[in-house]
């Protein structure tokens, strides 16, 4: 395994998830008025809301929102809209995304990623790096796209994991959505690492879940780090912990209104 392998595995796979931080944060005396744009490396653990949550008590900002939801399980680029920059969501939000993730083969689950039960195994002897990035090719292209039962997506108001949850029967609606490029970048039983560029509405887990189903042997996604949104990257991001710590530094890494709009 090269430097740029072990980078890879050690950020996508966290030793330890991030539970509602640990660190003794001090809550802001004040509302701020701030207007621009923050690009926070969102740790495991912890929902796009918990991320907000966060530095809304540490900072006091009195209007805060996210242009791009990433599930718990997700590390990496998350965008933070301030201010007058939340008019801007909504376009943000419509940026081409890259992911790096990785897929776990021959389990199934039923929320299509590694926190969910087991509904399914299958063995995956005589799968090969040849045969997987064939099956990646072939979803490159615009397609529809079944959202996973457990997710955000609203039902007639109701997020489906709701639904799910309560063991309602939940008809999504598939999404249009297109995948610009798949590529492996490491294979190593039964773990498959590779980077995926796509446009907004992709499910990378229910892509994990149809390259299982398309592959014969099942699969679910065990981890997942968003690397750029639209022209965005996450070099350019800092670590939520960082920040919450080190208040000082919002100045430095704040870009302005006009920047973005």
């Amino acid at each position: 395994m090269d430097q740029r392998e072990q980078t890879f595995e050690t950020s996508v796979l966290p030793a330890k998830p991030w539970v509602h931080s640990a660190f003794p944060f001090t809550r802001a005396a004040a509302r701020t008025e701030v207007d621009g744009l923050l690009l926070i490396d969102k740790p495991c653990g912890c929902t796009s809301f918990d991320v907000i949550r966060r530095l809304k008590y540490v900072f006091g900002f009195s209007k805060i929102g996210h242009a791009g939801t990433l599930d718990p399980l997700a590390t990496g680029l998350l965008l933070i809209v301030l201010g007058k920059a939340t008019k801007a969501s909504q376009a943000l939000m419509c940026g081409e995304k890259t992911y790096e993730g990785v897929l776990h083969l021959g389990v199934e689950t039923d929320t299509y990623d590694r926190e969910g039960a087991v509904v399914a195994t299958q063995p995956v002897e005589g799968i090969d790096e040849k045969q997987i990035q064939k099956t990646f090719q072939t979803f490159v292209g615009d397609q529809y796209q079944q959202p996973p039962i457990f997710s955000a997506k609203k039902v007639k108001g109701v997020p489906c994991y709701r639904l799910a949850r309560k063991g309602q029967s939940v008809e999504r609606k598939p999404n249009f959505i297109t995948i610009f490029q798949c590529d492996l970048l490491r294979y190593e039983v039964p773990r498959v690492s590779f980077r995926i560029h796509c446009s907004k509405g992709t499910y990378v887990r229910s892509f994990a879940h149809e390259v299982g189903v398309r592959l014969g042997c099942s699969g679910h996604l065990a981890a997942l780090r968003r690397t750029q949104s639209g022209s965005f990257s996450l070099s350019q991001a800092i670590a939520l912990d960082t920040l919450l710590q080190n208040p000082s530094l919002l100045p430095q890494v704040l870009l302005p209104f006009d920047s973005i709009s």
